[in-house]
């Protein structure tokens, strides 16, 4: 008997050794929902879509990703995201650091007036310990955090008149999105902020409830801003940038194998690259092929020249120095020496 129980144990552990990992793990879901703000053609939504392929490659169909942009999830909601995804009604998403800083309020830190100058500055935070640290907090909210991708540094557009200094924004109609430090940062300009998703705010555009609105060029020009919103005047002032979260729901990762955990990830990683290199083709130098057309295409754009620049530093440095110690001293400081030491 001795003899027939070791044989049928040692029976099992081959069993156990051999079966895949994927196969051990939880019952997989037929489908995964992954949520973005945007689709295709812009860089937001390529990104999801590669990401969702990368799986399916990487986990040899094991994994599936459907990709619902429009945070449709959500009733096109995109600030019930977060807390949809940390719920468990959204397997995935590619988040936006403004839409999800109303859960995470140091993710307000991407949105501090004029703190990053250019893309170094951007890759030095989510490259550096900022980002780590900022991944750690996500961590501890139910999600699980892979990835840097990108939407942009924000640019001003609008209906009415060139913008080179904070007086030509005095009283103007800008649509911004729901974040109380977009509000503080407008109203300190003289302008006159309105808070609306994506989905309205074109209309709105168009039908000239609001005069203007800041976003990406790349969003700017994939939404044909200039002529469906007759946004003709453009102001490179680089005030804000949105790098994106590629991020898992955590009851999900755990779920999933360590094998195709991995793989996720590195699909995640690959996926973002590729998506920020997109978010900024034609805006590196040599190559401001995207600033081109768009004056081609008849948009008359400005470029703050550096004492502009600090007119509208200067106007917003109070809102600035409120939001530090809301979003945490040390964080901001920390954000501030890894900027100043960028290569």
């Amino acid at each position: 008997m001795k003899r027939l129980i070791g044989t049928f144990l040692a029976i099992l552990a081959v069993i156990a050794f051999t079966v895949p990992p994927a196969v051990q793990s939880a019952e997989y879901k037929s489908e995964y929902k992954l949520s973005t703000v945007l689709g295709k053609p812009f860089p937001w939504g390529v990104g999801g879509e590669r990401w969702a392929e990368l799986i399916k490659e990487k986990t040899n169909g094991r994994i599936n990703v459907k990709m619902y942009p429009g945070t449709s999830l959500v009733g096109g909601d995109q600030t019930k995201e977060f807390t949809s995804i940390r719920q468990g009604a959204i397997d995935m998403a590619i988040g936006s650091t403004i839409n999800w800083s109303p859960q995470v309020q140091q993710l307000n830190l991407f949105s501090m007036p004029f703190l990053m100058p250019d893309y170094k500055a951007i890759d030095a935070l989510t490259g550096g310990d900022v980002g780590k640290e900022l991944f750690t907090i996500l961590e501890s909210k139910d999600v699980v955090p892979l990835a840097w991708g990108e939407n942009g540094f924000r640019e001003l557009s609008n209906s009415k008149q060139p913008i080179r200094k904070p007086e030509d924004l005095k009283g103007l109609k800008i649509r911004v999105v729901g974040s109380p430090l977009f509000l503080d940062t407008f109203t300190a300009l003289g302008a006159n902020p309105t808070q609306m998703s994506w989905a309205d705010a074109v209309p709105a555009l168009s039908s000239g409830a609001v005069d203007g609105q800041e976003n990406p060029l790349t969003v700017f020009m994939a939404a044909k801003l200039y002529s469906a919103a007759n946004q003709k005047n453009l102001t490179l002032w680089g005030y804000v940038a949105d790098p994106l979260i590629f991020v898992v729901n955590k009851e999900v990762w755990n779920s999933w194998s360590p094998e195709d955990q991995k793989a996720v990830k590195e699909a995640a990683v690959q996926a973002g690259k590729e998506e920020i290199e997109l978010a900024r083709k034609g805006l590196l130098p040599p190559d401001y092929g995207l600033i081109k057309e768009l004056e081609g295409l008849g948009v008359n754009v400005v470029k703050p020249n550096e004492a502009e620049m600090a007119e509208f530093k200067k106007g917003t440095k109070e809102v600035y120095d409120k939001w530090a110690k809301q979003i945490g001293a040390e964080l901001v400081k920390k954000a501030e020496a890894s900027i100043a030491g960028r290569k």
